[in-house]
C-alpha cells in the first residue's frame, strides 16, 4: 500500500479531520503476496511429501494422528498470514500516525494564523497608542513655558545661544593694543544656529549644518563643545553606537533646568532617558577598558555642561527641548547615565 502524500494545498482543520476518518482502499500489499506464495509454495510440498509417502500411513488411521497431521499442515500457514496481517497492521497504523501528524500541523498552522490576525488590530492600537503618548511628551516638553515675569524674549532667529562673558582684565591671554577683537565684531552666534551645529551635518549635502557649524566653531566656547563632542561620537561610532539608533525617553525642559542649575539625584534622573541596553554595556566596558576614551568622555561631560548652564538663563523651554534631541545631547544622557552623572 502506497504511502499517503501531504496535499500541495492548505487544509483545513475539518478537512483534515474527515480526510483521516476516510476508508481506504484493501489492496494487496507486497507482504500479502509473499505470504500467498509461501503459502502455496508449503502446501505444494506437503501434497508431494503426502505423493511420495504413498501409503506407509496406511495404520494410522486413529483421530490423534490426523489431527497431528492437519496441525502439521496448517499451522505454518496459519503463522504465515499472521505476520502477514502483523505486518499491514503496523504499516496502516505508521500511515495513520502520519495524517494525524499533519492534521495536528495544519490545526496548529491555522490557529496560528487566526491568533496572528486577532492580534494585528490590538499591536496597531497600541501603536497608535504609542505614538499619540510620544505626541503629547513632545507638546508637554515644547508647549511648557516659563512664568519668571521677564519681559518677551527676542526670536531665535537674532538671539544669541550663549550669554556673552564680561571682559576680565586678569585674563592669561593679553589684547592687543590698537583694534577690537574678531569675537565681538562678529555676530554672535543664534540658538538656532546653535542647536543645528550640536547635531552636526546630516548630510554632505547639509549645508544650512555646515554652516551652522562653521559658525559655532568661531566661538571659542562653543568650539571647545563641539570639538570635545565630535571625539566622543567618533569613538562610539567604533562600537557600533550612533546617536541615530537611539531613541532616549524625554524629559521636561524644567529637568534641564533643575540640572542646569546643580540639582542632582533623583530630581534630575529623568535625563538618562537612554534604555538601549546594548549600547549601555558597550559604552560602560569602554569607559572601563579605554583610558582614552575615558578621558574624552569626562571632557565632553565638562565642556557640555558648563556651556549648557549659559545657554539655559538665554533660552525657552522649547529652545531647551529642541537642544535635547540633538545628537550632542543624546551623547550626554548616554555618557551621563553611564557614570552616574543624574546620581
Amino acid at each position: 500500500m502506497s504511502e499517503p502524500r501531504p496535499d500541495s494545498k492548505p487544509q483545513s482543520p475539518g478537512n483534515a479531520l474527515r480526510q483521516v476518518g476516510m476508508p481506504r482502499e484493501n489492496r494487496f500489499s507486497n507482504a500479502d503476496v509473499v505470504a500467498l506464495v509461501l503459502t502455496f509454495l508449503w502446501l505444494g510440498l506437503v501434497a508431494l511429501f503426502f505423493a511420495l509417502a504413498g501409503g506407509s500411513g496406511e495404520g494410522s488411521t486413529g483421530v490423534l494422528p490426523v489431527m497431528m497431521t492437519l496441525v502439521g499442515i496448517f499451522l505454518p500457514v496459519a503463522m504465515i498470514w499472521v505476520a502477514a496481517i502483523t505486518a499491514r497492521t503496523a504499516r496502516e497504523m505508521r500511515a495513520e500516525a502520519q495524517r494525524l501528524q499533519q492534521t495536528i500541523d495544519t490545526m496548529r498552522q491555522g490557529w496560528q494564523a487566526s491568533q496572528a490576525a486577532l492580534a494585528r488590530p490590538f499591536e496597531r492600537r497600541l501603536e497608535e497608542i504609542a505614538a499619540s503618548a510620544r505626541q503629547t511628551e513632545t507638546a508637554v516638553a515644547t508647549f511648557t513655558s516659563r512664568r519668571d515675569g521677564q519681559a518677551v524674549q527676542a526670536s531665535a532667529d537674532h538671539k544669541a545661544a550663549l550669554i556673552a562673558p564680561r571682559q576680565n582684565p586678569a585674563e592669561d591671554e593679553p589684547t592687543l593694543a590698537l583694534g577690537t577683537p574678531a569675537e565681538q565684531i562678529a555676530a554672535p552666534v543664534t540658538v538656532s544656529d546653535f542647536i543645528r551645529a550640536l547635531n552636526f551635518p546630516d548630510s554632505s549635502e547639509d549645508a544650512d549644518g555646515f554652516r551652522a557649524l562653521r559658525r559655532a566653531l568661531e566661538e571659542r566656547g562653543m568650539a571647545k563643545l563641539i570639538r570635545s563632542a565630535q571625539d566622543v561620537l567618533t569613538l562610539l561610532s567604533q562600537d557600533g553606537i550612533y546617536m541615530d539608533d537611539l531613541k532616549p525617553d524625554r524629559a521636561r525642559a524644567e529637568v534641564w533646568r533643575r540640572f542646569a542649575r546643580g540639582e542632582r539625584g533623583r530630581e534630575v534622573a529623568a535625563l538618562g532617558g537612554v534604555r538601549d541596553r546594548s549600547s549601555l554595556a558597550l559604552t560602560s566596558g569602554r569607559m572601563r577598558a579605554d583610558t582614552i576614551f575615558r578621558d574624552a568622555a569626562h571632557h565632553f561631560l565638562r565642556q557640555f555642561d558648563k556651556t549648557f548652564t549659559e545657554f539655559e538663563q538665554n533660552a525657552t523651554d522649547s529652545e531647551v527641548a529642541d537642544l535635547a534631541e540633538t545628537r550632542t545631547a543624546r551623547a550626554f544622557m548616554l555618557l551621563g547615565r553611564v557614570t552616574g552623572t543624574f546620581d
